[in-house]
């Protein structure tokens, strides 16, 4: 089966880095931490998490590069040796053979520049850090990318439900599906699908908690312009890409907060790649494809719209309409 190997990895992967993220979550996180609005906790799960993910693709399939989100550069100063020894003894827990010159060169990976050409790895390490922070919502989430095209993607979601079992693993190979297991055992795998809605009245919007993520106010008008009247579905990270690909919500924006902003690809790679596979659809608030080929960012795209097949059409209109 096509990906099969790259597959595996990238779950075996995703699920170190999960680990080592709920423990940092349990561990770090504090009442003094969000009263302080201390990131330090985040920090630290982001650095280790991308350390083990990075370093697992490099042992796998060394001679692939990686998009990471983090890189090296504020780690060796040496203010913040407290903070890189805490990074490393979180990723020890995790991998006892890491040492700080290894992990600073797994992290060193995702300094990649991406484009049209090849096949690299797409990282985020914590998609949704107030939604860590909060203990809600978040995502690890890793893609594979061959020649501008996202053919692989692994969510990983510590938080998010999958019947009685809190955290779950989502999953998606090119032209194979979209599927599903808790993060307790992957043999329980199951294919996931999007809603069969049509009528836009019937649709749950997923939003981003965060006001800054998506423009809360153009979202009520195009909510109004569909004629929705469910209440908004509002979780943080690349979750929301899996609430639409499970048929728990029907349609996700993300819309322009501010002029010149350019959506990071590993922001979206993962999900949307569950989500197609998943039946569902996606492009940005101008209808166009999201364009994964030029680069770190999606600086061709504006926004994005992500739905249900149904109710996609209709969507996409009411989006241009409120432009």
């Amino acid at each position: 089966m096509p990906y099969e190997n790259e597959l595996a990895i990238a779950q075996s992967a995703v699920l170190k880095a999960c680990r080592l993220c709920s423990n940092a979550q349990s561990s770090l996180v504090s009442e003094e931490t969000l009263d302080k609005a201390d990131k330090s906790p985040v920090t630290v799960a982001d650095y280790g998490a991308q350390a083990l993910v990075l370093r697992e693709l490099e042992k796998a399939f060394p001679d692939d590069p990686a998009v990471g989100e983090e890189d090296t550069g504020d780690l060796l100063e040496p203010a913040n040796s407290d903070l890189l020894a805490r990074i490393l003894e979180h990723v020890q827990r995790i991998d006892p053979e890491m040492d700080q010159d290894t992990l600073l060169a797994a992290i060193a990976r995702g300094g990649h520049s991406g484009g049209s050409s090849g096949r690299f790895w797409t990282l985020d390490p914590i998609d949704g850090t107030k939604g860590f922070l909060r203990g809600q919502q978040y995502a690890v989430a890793l893609a594979l990318i061959e020649n501008g095209e996202v053919v692989l993607g692994v969510l990983g979601c510590p938080n998010l439900e999958m019947g009685d079992e809190k955290g779950c693993l989502l999953f998606a190979a090119k032209g194979q599906g979209a599927f599903q297991a808790p993060m307790s055992d992957l043999s329980q795998t199951q294919k996931v699908a999007t809603d069969s809605i049509s009528d836009p009245a019937q649709a749950v919007f997923c939003e981003s908690v965060e006001s800054g993520h998506t423009a809360h106010g153009r979202s009520a008008r195009i909510v109004e312009l569909l004629g929705s009247t469910a209440e908004p579905f509002r979780m943080d990270s690349q979750c929301k890409y899996a609430a639409v690909s499970r048929g728990q919500a029907s349609i996700y924006l993300r819309l322009p907060t501010r002029p010149g902003y350019e959506e990071k690809i590993w922001d979206h790679a993962a999900g949307v790649i569950v989500l197609t596979e998943a039946g569902g659809s996606v492009c940005d608030t101008f209808g166009r494809p999201l364009n994964f080929s030029i680069g770190r960012t999606l600086k061709e795209n504006k926004g994005v719209v992500a739905t249900s097949a149904g109710v996609f059409d209709a969507t996409v209109s009411a989006v241009k309409q409120s432009l």
